[in-house]
């Protein structure tokens, strides 16, 4: 062993970071993004300006309960619950027409419905689809199961009003 700090140590510790070395610019085309998008952990759905699911991931059939066939041409509101409905139905034709919408850069929690009518709660972000004149033409959600941290906030609720 060698007191020189330079030198390689054989004393363990983390590898060395090799990724630095290749210096090939990332080039991701539209099938690796689609792949990328598919493969994601967190439930991607995509619907059209009416509302019409147009992407359904392998997150989002595990989530949800419905296969992506099963989904893909049916309306958003089949995972909304039915008390819901028209306040969402309103809410999706504003962002549609304003082509604005707060929940881009925070997260939205709602409630949901999986396939067996069971409740859950989601957290979501949206982002916009636009087409070459920035008219909205839909909108990618990118939702992950939030039931267990909303039941815990919900028992904090109660234990804190002493109910």
């Amino acid at each position: 062993m060698t007191n020189d700090p330079a030198a390689p140590s054989s004393e363990g510790g983390d590898p060395a970071c090799w990724a630095q070395l290749d210096e090939r610019p990332l080039v991701l085309d539209d099938r690796a993004l689609a792949d990328l998008v598919r493969g994601l952990a967190d439930a991607i759905v995509i619907a059209d300006r009416a509302g019409t699911i147009r992407m359904w991931n392998a997150a989002a059939e595990r989530l949800f309960g419905w296969s992506a066939s099963e989904t893909l041409g049916q309306p958003l509101e089949m995972i909304v619950p039915e008390r819901l409905r028209a306040r969402h139905n309103s809410g999706y034709e504003r962002v549609m027409e304003t082509g604005v919408t707060s929940y881009g850069e925070r997260m939205l929690q709602v409630p949901a419905l999986r396939r067996d009518g069971q409740p859950l709660s989601i957290a979501f972000t949206v982002s916009l689809l636009h087409d070459e004149l920035r008219t909205p033409v839909g909108v990618a959600a990118v939702i992950r199961d939030d039931t267990e941290a909303w039941q815990l906030r919900r028992a904090a609720r109660t234990a804190s009003s002493g109910a």
